[in-house]
């Protein structure tokens, strides 16, 4: 398979959670198939956006592979990274609403999720190649803050760092008057969510050539 970008994500393992993303978007990021979209009128229609990602927790953004470096090459540092990475627990998942989508957000103290993100932005970063002219307009057409720019011509992406939050995206933008809606219907579908949340691996993954992600391979955290 050949991919024309890679991320470093969270993918929940094979359990009821993981389960309800693949159902919700109607996409399973862990097999790289469609999946079955649960009958909700209108969920169709509010995750067309997040559908081609697949449920998970961004860590690393999408980036294309430096021309000097190889998957296997990128495979193997994550591999290694993971092997130096402990796990990251905090209080549980909860349903927000982030700007005008609904996620899954961490509660409590996140300092240790935020830890493994940094880890991942960081460490992994030589292998992804420069920014286009083109891509870094587009990135700045999103009202970036002075901070958020900097990010991005450092690292790629203006949501890095300290500007991270992590999250498990269920929806793309969803209209004011539906908030309230989308809130309950969300609510109703939702399995029991983790408490404690355990990040406990990390996954690389690929972006296909209909533009649909998949989990490559995923590394435990034994550090």
């Amino acid at each position: 398979m050949s991919y024309s970008r890679f991320a470093i994500y969270f993918v929940p393992a094979d359990d009821t959670l993981a389960d309800f993303g693949a159902a919700w978007l109607g996409w399973d990021i862990r097999t790289g198939r469609e999946a079955a979209q649960l009958n909700v009128n209108g969920l169709h229609d509010i995750t067309m956006t997040p559908m081609k990602y697949g449920f998970h927790g961004t860590l690393k953004p999408p980036f294309r592979l430096n021309d000097d470096t190889t998957e296997q090459h990128l495979s193997e540092a994550a591999e290694q990274l993971a092997s130096r990475l402990a796990p990251a627990v905090c209080e549980g998942l909860s349903l927000a609403t982030l700007g005008h989508f609904f996620a899954l957000t961490p509660y409590g103290d996140v300092s240790q999720v935020q830890r493994v993100a940094r880890a991942c932005v960081v460490d992994l970063d030589p292998f992804r190649a420069p920014m286009t002219k083109a891509e870094l307009a587009r990135r700045r057409q999103a009202n970036l803050s002075e901070q958020q720019d900097v990010l991005l011509r450092k690292w790629g992406y203006p949501y890095v760092l300290e500007e991270f939050r992590f999250h498990l995206t269920l929806s793309g933008r969803v209209p004011s008057e539906e908030m309230d809606h989308w809130s309950r219907t969300v609510q109703r579908h939702l399995p029991a969510l983790p408490q404690p949340f355990r990040l406990d691996q990390i996954a690389l993954c690929g972006e296909r050539e209909d533009g649909r992600f998949e989990r490559i391979h995923s590394y435990h955290l034994t550090g």
